[in-house]
């Protein structure tokens, strides 16, 4: 778990559903439970915005491979065409 020091931002408390128990062993593991799920949450939120730019740029590099190919080799509808 990678943590980055984040600047003083502002708080809000939040509604959780959490299973009691859970939170019971969480507590006895943790002094500050708050800071360990905004830990948590935060390396989550930083690794799905990743895999959605790589998703991007995966899809970015594919139509651009479709493209050229396109421009060299011609659409596959071309001989089809009734234009």
């Amino acid at each position: 778990m990678n943590t980055v020091a984040h600047p003083p931002t502002r708080k809000r408390a939040v509604n959780l559903t959490l299973s009691d128990e859970l939170v019971q062993q969480a507590r006895a593991m943790t002094s500050n439970l708050s800071a360990l799920v905004e830990t948590l949450l935060s390396d989550y939120v930083r690794q799905q915005t990743q895999a959605q730019q790589s998703r991007r740029q995966e899809a970015t590099l594919s139509a651009q491979a479709w493209n050229n190919f396109n421009a060299v080799a011609g659409s596959f509808a071309d001989e089809y065409s009734t234009l």
